[in-house]
């Protein structure tokens, strides 16, 4: 079973990772939120707490979080997702509605494009740099760029420094898994999938993604009946990080909102 940790009390509530994540990223979001809800966190397999070989679609991690759901005794949780997590959380209400009372989706997509797997196979490689040269923080330098936004990379310096310091000591299991992971990113195709979902959804988008299109995060509300969109300004992809009391506020007023 996929590592997973369980904290505070209230209605359950899913925290599901980007790809680069691990459950330790949620915690500036997870803290607050686990004051009105019971938070549930997992590593997805081939991140860090889950490490091994992750499977060769995102599909299969909808099975791994339905096994943790099991484990814990939840019939059905709200979900806040992220990026490639969003992915999961979207096939997640699709495949098994009974499962998901809502879902918050922020900084995700209704599939794959060809610009995401142009930047998808630069973020490979520089994980292969990383894994076999001298300096396993290539990858933070290819990344930040693309995944913040300039005025926080700009604002948190030392910070992001510090960040390619934990990269390079990362294990190598850690860079495997992300090349795995990585390799998956293509079975991202959702658009046959979305219709299926009927809970009450929130898409939200981060302005400055440097990654995910705006007009693909923007279609993924689209596909959802009833689908509300927001976009969140002067973020950049991990919206989760650079603006984590924004996330909890949506997430407050939303899940809150769909619990009525």
């Amino acid at each position: 079973m996929i590592h997973h940790t369980v904290d505070g009390a209230g209605p359950p509530l899913l925290l599901l990772n980007g790809i680069a994540m691990s459950a330790a990223s949620w915690q500036p979001v997870a803290a607050p939120l686990a004051e009105r809800f019971t938070v549930i966190r997992c590593d997805l397999r081939g991140q860090l707490l889950s490490p091994g070989p992750p499977p060769a679609t995102v599909v299969e991690h909808v099975a791994d979080v339905v096994e943790v759901l099991d484990h814990i005794g939840l019939d059905k949780v709200h979900a806040l997702a992220t990026s490639f997590g969003g992915a999961v959380g979207a096939l997640l209400a699709a495949r098994h509605p009974g499962r998901v009372r809502s879902l918050l989706s922020i900084a995700s997509a209704d599939g794959f494009t060809d610009v995401m797997a142009t930047e998808v196979a630069r973020w490979r490689d520089a994980t292969v740099r990383s894994l076999e040269g001298p300096d396993r923080g290539v990858l933070s330098d290819i990344l930040e760029p693309v995944v913040y936004s300039p005025a926080y990379v700009e604002a948190h310096r030392e910070e992001r420094a510090l960040r390619r310091k934990q990269i390079e000591a990362l294990p190598t299991v850690w860079f495997e898994g992300l090349i795995g992971l990585l390799d998956s990113a293509e079975s991202f195709s959702l658009r046959s999938e979305l219709a299926a979902i009927r809970c009450p959804t929130l898409v939200v988008a981060a302005e400055l993604d440097g990654f995910i299109p705006l007009d693909r995060c923007r279609g993924l509300a689209e596909a959802i009946a009833d689908a509300e969109f927001r976009i969140i300004k002067g973020a950049g992809h991990a919206v989760v990080v650079e603006h984590p009391e924004a996330v909890v506020n949506i997430a407050l007023e939303f899940f809150q909102q769909s619990s009525i």
